[in-house]
């Protein structure tokens, strides 16, 4: 079920966005088995990592929700409309404190850029299982071979 899409308008007031959505659209939390938020951002929420982690662990466990976070760098410390944020990190300090709060909301972090995919969770998962996968090819292939010396 999709919700709605909340704007900053030249902010990144993520803790504003994020009660507005809890409070208008997760209210009738019995209504659904399970609901999630997609944050899509360019940048660092202007509040601290710390306070937003606290508030997302509390909400997500109240209302049985999961927040996921899209990261998008893009190379320009300015938006188009010449707005600088009021709190600033670097893609890397930005990737880090966008983490600690997808694992605070049980949820999951992809970062992207223009080059590419720098860290997907679902994608480290895949190839987690892929190495599981060629894992146990190979102690099969051993077994196999081992049996055939025997015999």
């Amino acid at each position: 079920r999709w919700v709605l899409s909340l704007q900053c308008k030249g902010s990144r007031n993520f803790m504003s966005a994020l009660r507005r959505a809890v409070e208008t659209d997760f209210k009738d939390k019995d209504k659904h088995k399970s609901q999630g938020l997609y944050l899509l951002t360019t940048g660092i929420p202007d509040q601290e990592t710390h306070t937003i982690s606290a508030y997302v662990s509390e909400v997500c466990r109240g209302f049985d929700l999961q927040l996921h976070v899209c990261l998008f760098s893009v190379m320009e410390d300015v938006d188009s409309s010449g707005i600088i944020p009021a709190r600033y990190a670097n893609p890397t300090e930005t990737a880090i404190a966008f983490k600690e709060i997808v694992q605070a909301a049980n949820g999951r972090f992809h970062w992207f850029g223009e080059a590419g995919i720098f860290e997907s969770d679902d994608i480290t998962v895949i190839v987690s299982e892929m190495e599981k996968a060629n894992n146990y090819s190979q102690k099969c292939a051993f077994l196999v071979e081992s049996l055939k010396q025997r015999s």
